[in-house]
């Protein structure tokens, strides 16, 4: 798919009801609109670093993360590369071009949200959806049908190594790789999308030929399309403004300034 076509808005084909498919598991849907992941990105404040006709590059605005799609090289896929901060080491995340975009969207999206107190943890959403764990050579969890796993070892202090995939009747469908040092709170993101149990919708032409996967056909208008990609970019435009806002009024509000209140409950 070429990188203009993803950038064309939605509902473009007029009113004309398409067909489309609803797909479970999500894991074996395959591929799926860019423009799920980079949409959100550029409303979020992302600058496009893309070139026309090469692969997809958006950079951070404070430019320590940067996000890429490259169909043009072996493997190729997504890349997610986290630059060395005071509070971070440098970590990198690929994934296979045929990854579903929901499941990337799970971990980029989680970019963009403020973490938890608690400690992630990876297996946790897992679990919660019926797969099954074991302990061998490596720590796996399985999905219930077999067809998807997260597996993690640790070779020595500090190389917790964790990949995931998924496989069908053909063979392996993608892959995902997370270096040691990519936060725990984007890989459990990562296993919360790949777990998620809702269906995707995909176009009729880009439903995978396997036996292992469920359909159910819908018909969708264009406009229903653009409506609920719109809501999407909504929802990160909204996000960052109060992200942006809070952090403007944090930084003008000197500590001397900040209201308290009395022991009578008035605020001073």
């Amino acid at each position: 798919m070429r990188q203009n076509k993803q950038r064309s808005g939605w509902g473009a084909a007029g009113q004309q009801a398409q067909q489309h498919y609803l797909v479970k598991p999500r894991y074996l849907a395959v591929g799926g609109d860019l423009r799920h992941v980079t949409e959100y990105l550029r409303a979020s404040g992302w600058k496009d670093k893309s070139k026309t006709g090469g692969p997809i590059v958006f950079d951070s605005p404070d430019k320590s993360v940067r996000i890429g799609y490259d169909p043009f090289t072996q493997p190729g896929g997504w890349t997610i590369s986290g630059k060395q901060t005071a509070h971070q080491e440098a970590w990198h995340a690929t994934f296979g071009r045929q990854t579903p975009v929901e499941i990337v969207a799970g971990i980029t999206d989680a970019l963009f949200k403020e973490r938890k107190a608690h400690a992630p943890n990876v297996w946790e959403p897992l679990q919660q959806q019926g797969w099954e764990t074991e302990r061998g050579k490596h720590f796996t969890a399985r999905s219930p049908d077999g067809d998807a796993f997260v597996r993690f070892h640790q070779s020595g202090r500090g190389q917790a190594h964790w990949w995931a995939g998924a496989r069908n009747e053909h063979g392996r469908v993608w892959e995902a790789m997370f270096t040691p040092t990519t936060p725990m709170h984007l890989v459990q993101a990562f296993s919360t999308a790949l777990s998620e149990p809702q269906p995707v919708l995909r176009p009729l032409g880009h439903v995978p030929p396997s036996q292992r996967i469920r359909t159910t056909s819908v018909s969708v208008l264009p406009s229903q399309l653009s409506a609920w990609q719109q809501a999407r970019i909504t929802a990160a435009r909204a996000a960052t403004w109060a992200r942006n806002s809070f952090a403007t009024n944090r930084a003008r509000t000197p500590p001397g300034a900040r209201p308290y209140a009395t022991s009578d409950g008035r605020r001073r």
